[in-house]
């Protein structure tokens, strides 16, 4: 009698421990909420998008160290969720916009006069966004990170494109925002008045899922 009353008692026990299982997989905070850190999961198929942080502008100089090349004061971006584990994990995204205002751009390279367009090509791009706020942007398999740059000059239009392999940045929850700096590519095309190496420079904030920020975990 005492060992079927102990069996029932085990049971019992751990019937009502199982559903408590369930829950805790369920709660488990995802690598980008929305609202705050720890906040709501955001969907996979949101998309998120970004303009430049107050007062920064987007550059593309001549080296790392230098302020000779191309400025922008307006420029955006839009990634769609691909996949948004639980964390410690890495998210995933492709890139499917980046835009700059070429009126707000100019340049102070010599026998330059202004920018007629900047265009990112070989979308879209795969972003990673690791929980320690790493931020990874590759092409498609066999493809580059290409940039075209078309700019007015005093002996007519040309054009400048530039390539690099990868883009590496940052992502910060202080201002909800992603950060690249001095990302290195190379002129892959054009005249001499395109500098052979530009250093992409930008922080895109705030983040959000149709108006809610953004948060890495």
């Amino acid at each position: 009698m005492r060992t079927r009353t102990l069996l029932t008692l085990v049971g019992t026990v751990a019937a009502l421990s199982l559903p408590a299982v369930a829950p805790a997989s369920a709660a488990d905070t995802a690598v980008l909420t929305t609202g705050s850190a720890g906040g709501a999961a955001v969907a996979v198929g949101d998309t998120l998008t970004a303009p430049l942080a107050s007062g920064t502008n987007a550059t593309l100089y001549s080296s790392a160290t230098g302020t000779s090349g191309v400025s922008c004061a307006s420029s955006t971006f839009s990634a769609t969720v691909a996949d948004n584990p639980a964390a410690p994990g890495t998210a995933t995204e492709s890139v499917s916009g980046q835009t700059f205002d070429s009126s707000s751009c100019t340049s102070n390279v010599l026998g330059v006069t202004g920018v007629s367009s900047i265009t990112v090509d070989n979308l879209p791009y795969t972003t990673t966004v690791a929980s320690d706020g790493t931020l990874t942007v590759t092409p498609a398999s066999g493809s580059t990170i290409q940039t075209t740059v078309k700019l007015k000059t005093l002996l007519g239009s040309i054009t400048c494109v530039y390539q690099a392999p990868s883009l590496s940045g940052t992502a910060a929850n202080a201002d909800n925002s992603i950060n690249f700096t001095n990302q290195q590519f190379t002129k892959v095309s054009g005249s001499s008045l395109c500098f052979s190496s530009g250093y992409f420079t930008a922080k895109y904030a705030p983040v959000t899922d149709n108006g809610a920020t953004v948060y890495v975990n």
